[in-house]
């Protein structure tokens, strides 16, 4: 596939992507980082991960004010450990192995708190959803599910509020961490930029669903998101 092509295909990605994301508050990875995987794996996960810490800036510019800052904290602080492992696991850990069972564990996770379990939001399961988001995050470039899932039973604005911050910080943790052991090419920010607009259409484009997802369909659409991200991952993962 020529450069271009790729660069076709990938663009439609991101904006459909940056629109889910702009109306449930996570879904950039979902939809965008299966294709790169699989239209060129070498720009991942660091274009991704780029995009990732490029796209909360719009959403927090919108509803940064509703974000859930004593929350984000102890996620935060999970964060951190979880990008250190997350580096290891990249270094390490088979790609296809690890995107396997992340996919798996997401998914069960979504369909238990959809009819069986309810996430507390104390401090140990924030905590626990950063250290699982951060690893995630790094080694496959799709890290929300874990404290969306969390945060599903909140309005649609905290919820996306809340999740834009911890995107950005996350990222920004993620490129620190692969850039310190040469995972991170200077090529990979160049892809990112040349689509930073799509990323834009995208997100205004979001105005259109986000009304009907606040419109009581927040939770849902969440754990759609989640379920179908976790899905998205398990097959990339086996088809190597």
């Amino acid at each position: 596939m020529s450069t271009l092509a790729i660069f076709a295909v990938l663009a439609t990605a991101v904006t459909f992507g940056a629109l889910v994301q702009g109306a449930v508050g996570l879904g950039l990875g979902l939809v965008a980082a299966p294709v790169c995987a699989l239209v060129d794996p070498e720009l991942m996960p660091g274009v991704m991960l780029w995009l990732a810490a490029a796209y909360p800036v719009l959403t927090l510019l919108r509803e940064g004010r509703a974000s859930d800052w004593g929350g984000l904290g102890w996620a935060f602080a999970g964060r951190v450990p979880g990008t250190a492992l997350g580096v290891a696991v990249v270094s390490l850990v088979s790609p296809r192995l690890l995107g396997l069972l992340v996919g798996v564990m997401v998914l069960v996770a979504a369909v238990l708190t959809w009819r069986v379990v309810t996430l507390p939001m104390r401090r140990r399961v924030l905590f626990g959803a950063g250290v699982v988001s951060g690893v995630t995050g790094t080694a496959t470039s799709i890290g929300g599910p874990p404290l969306a899932l969390v945060y599903q039973h909140e309005s649609g604005a905290r919820l996306r509020a809340t999740m834009a911050t911890y995107f950005l910080g996350g990222a920004l943790l993620s490129l620190g961490g692969l850039a310190l052991v040469g995972r991170l090419a200077t090529s990979d920010a160049v892809w990112a930029l040349a689509l930073g607009p799509f990323l834009v259409v995208g997100f205004l484009l979001s105005d259109l669903v986000r009304r009907h997802v606040d419109a009581g369909r927040t939770r849902a659409a969440v754990l759609i998101v989640c379920g179908l991200s976790a899905l998205a991952l398990v097959v990339r993962s086996a088809l190597g």
